[in-house]
Formats: C-alpha cells, sequence, structure tokens
C-alpha cells in the first residue's frame, strides 16, 4: 500500500518559520512527481508546491503557487524517500491542513495537478496566528 506520512505541523505567530516532512513507502519514490497541497476551512484544496522526478542541468523542477514565492522551498531526499517545505515568513492566511502528495503532473507546464493515481496522505495541520 502507498502511504505517505507528512508531520511538522503546529501553531506559529505569523513570521515564523515551520518545516514540513513527509516520508513515502509503497511505491517507487523516485519515478514520480511529489509535492504538498493545503485546504484552509471552507476553501478548495490548492497546489502550494511540487518537486519533480528527475534532476536537471539547473537541479529538479520545481512548484510554487503565486502566494507561496520567496518564502516556501521544496526539496527531496531520495535516499530516505522523504520530502521537506520549509515555510519562512509565515502569515496567516497559510493556515490549513498540509497534504503530501505524490503521482503529480504538470510540472513542466508551470502546474502541479494529481495524477491517475491521486496518493496523498493524512494532513498535518499548520495554525498561523497573527
Amino acid at each position: 500500500d502507498v502511504q505517505l506520512q507528512a508531520s511538522g505541523g503546529g501553531l506559529v505567530q505569523a513570521g515564523g518559520s515551520l518545516r514540513l516532512t513527509c516520508a513515502g513507502s509503497g511505491f517507487r519514490f523516485g519515478d514520480y512527481a511529489k509535492g504538498w497541497f493545503r485546504q484552509a476551512p471552507g476553501k478548495e484544496r490548492e497546489a502550494v508546491s511540487c518537486i519533480a522526478t528527475s534532476d536537471g542541468p539547473t537541479g529538479y523542477m520545481t512548484y510554487y503557487s503565486d502566494s507561496v514565492k520567496g518564502r516556501f522551498t521544496i526539496s527531496s531526499d531520495s535516499a530516505k524517500n522523504t520530502i521537506y517545505l520549509q515555510m519562512n515568513n509565515l502569515k496567516p492566511e497559510d493556515t490549513g491542513v498540509y497534504y503530501c502528495a505524490a503521482d503529480l503532473w504538470g510540472l513542466p507546464r508551470g502546474t502541479c495537478v494529481p495524477g491517475l493515481n491521486d496518493w496523498r496522505g493524512q494532513g498535518t495541520l499548520v495554525t498561523v496566528s497573527s
């Protein structure tokens, strides 16, 4: 079974930082793009940041939503089957449940959407107070 185990959420004041971790198992980790989605109360789930599988001339291809560009950084450690999301300068609007996901499509076209498998883990809650 595919498992994606997210951790690292919590309560932080605006301007603070958190680092989310997601450990994957049950699939060939390096074969699929992976990333983070979030869902705020009363809002639809949105892609936050995604990372591709291949290491090109400029590193792994990544996607960031406009709302987090310059503040969040995604990274991947294939040896540990783990991805990370470093979140700096957090804002109250970053509050939500953050999910990690695998088998994501669209990065070469500047987007990030679930693929056919739509693998996702349980969420971790991030609360940013003002």
